[in-house]
Formats: C-alpha cells, sequence, structure tokens
C-alpha cells in the first residue's frame, strides 16, 4: 500500500515531465546529460517517462548538472522566500555569483574579477552582455576598441564580436552583468538629455 499523501505523489509524478521539459529548453540531448551526471541514457528516458521512480540519487546530480535548485527541479511548492541562494562559482582570478536561477533565457550576475597582468585574449560567442560597473575600474576589450569604465558607468556588446574584460590596475573590479545567450538586448531607462540638464 501507498503511503504517500495525494500531494507527494502528485509531485513525484510531474518530476519526468519537469525534467524532459528543462532538458529540452536548455537544448541538451540524453547523452549530453548523460555524460554530465555519470547515469545512463536509458535510466534518464525512463524517469523522464515516469518509468522510473525519482529518486535523491538521481535528482542531485541532474539538479547540479542543470545548475537549478532541487526543489525547482521537482516543482516542490513555493515557500514564500523570494531570496535567491545559488552559491558562488570561483574560478580562476574571478568569483561569479548567479542572481537568477532559471536556466536559458536572460541570466543576471554579479562579478568580482581580481587584477590580471596577462595578455588579454578576446572570444566570441553568441549572445548580448549589458554590464554595470560596481565599484572599482573595468577594462574592456571590443574589436579595436580598448576602454576603461570607472564605477557607475555600463557598456553593452553583442558578443560575437571579440571582446575581453578585466579588472583594470591593481584593484578587483565588482560588476553587475545580465547576458542573453539568444542575443536579447537589455534595456536601460534614462531621462532624456534635456531634461537631465534642466536639474
Amino acid at each position: 500500500m501507498d503511503e504517500r499523501s495525494p500531494e507527494i505523489a502528485d509531485v513525484l509524478a510531474r518530476v519526468g515531465p519537469r525534467l524532459r521539459e528543462l532538458r529540452t529548453r536548455r537544448g541538451v540531448t540524453l547523452a549530453d546529460l548523460s555524460e554530465s551526471t555519470g547515469i545512463s541514457k536509458s535510466t534518464l528516458s525512463r524517469l523522464e517517462s515516469g518509468r522510473r521512480r525519482a529518486t535523491l540519487e538521481l535528482l542531485l546530480p541532474i539538479a547540479r548538472a542543470h545548475r537549478v535548485p532541487l526543489d525547482e527541479l521537482v516543482g516542490a511548492p513555493e515557500t514564500g522566500d523570494p531570496r535567491v541562494r545559488i552559491p558562488p562559482r570561483v574560478l580562476p582570478g574571478r568569483t561569479v555569483i548567479p542572481l537568477t536561477r532559471q536556466p536559458g533565457g536572460l541570466q543576471a550576475f554579479k562579478m568580482v574579477i581580481e587584477p590580471s597582468h596577462g595578455t588579454p585574449d578576446p572570444q566570441t560567442h553568441e549572445g548580448y552582455e549589458w554590464m554595470y560597473v560596481l565599484a572599482g575600474r573595468l577594462r574592456l576589450v571590443l574589436a579595436e576598441h580598448d576602454l576603461v569604465l570607472k564605477a557607475g558607468e555600463a557598456a553593452e556588446f553583442d558578443t560575437r564580436v571579440p571582446h575581453w574584460f578585466g579588472a583594470a590596475g591593481d584593484e578587483p573590479v565588482e560588476i553587475l552583468s545580465l547576458f542573453g545567450p539568444q542575443g536579447e538586448r537589455m534595456h536601460v531607462r534614462a531621462r532624456p538629455r534635456r531634461a537631465a540638464e534642466q536639474d
């Protein structure tokens, strides 16, 4: 006899379709997910179709691979707490703090970039990026431009243009970054110049 409450049974019944929808929305194949989680393709397929019961041992590596909280993966009811609790990612020379939880679409990050005296190596990829300097100075190399942005300044650019950014000088720089992998442009509302000049 299944002693689970109807609410729990309903949540578990929706796990498979949620897993498939999340994977396909991110453009990830079963083979890709199998490689990143260590779970066989057949097990993942059965999990998505509801023929395999969801367990913590299966869901945890999938949540890590998709970089989403476990409660979002299973569709747990909202607790009413709006805070985003995603651990920072510490990379060589920079710390990236995700500020959004949804995979795909527009992503927000806070970055702390340590000084580096290496030679910039511009890269390209799909997307559109908007960044705002919170503290310090940011060096932005964008195609033939080599710019330094101070706190309070912002830049936006198509990431298909060769670009590189890092700390300018010997102090870390803190920035807020909005990135759209599908090329979404960010729009910042500002007062017209004429109105600003009248203040």
